[in-house]
């Protein structure tokens, strides 16, 4: 399999639950991996809004990510 990259493990974990953000008219874009392992993300279409897109970034995407990269230490919405 190779060596993966961070960001590569990171839109691995968005591509997995991409189809229940646009199911509900939103999408998330990884914009870059800081040096502290915080992965910036823009939120996109109807999580740009969204009353619940904290908790839905907090338990569902940050630990989806976590899973597919142990070494991030948390995520933030740089438009939320």
């Amino acid at each position: 399999m190779g060596n993966i990259s961070i960001i590569e493990k990171v839109e691995n974990a968005i591509d997995e639950i991409r189809p229940y953000l646009i199911a509900d008219g939103g999408d998330i874009k990884v914009v870059s991996v800081d040096n502290k392992n915080v992965v910036n993300l823009e939120l996109l279409g109807s999580c740009e809004n969204c009353p619940i897109s904290y908790m839905t970034l907090k338990n569902g995407v940050e630990e989806t990510i976590k899973k597919h990269a142990p070494e991030i230490k948390g995520i933030n919405a740089i438009n939320s």
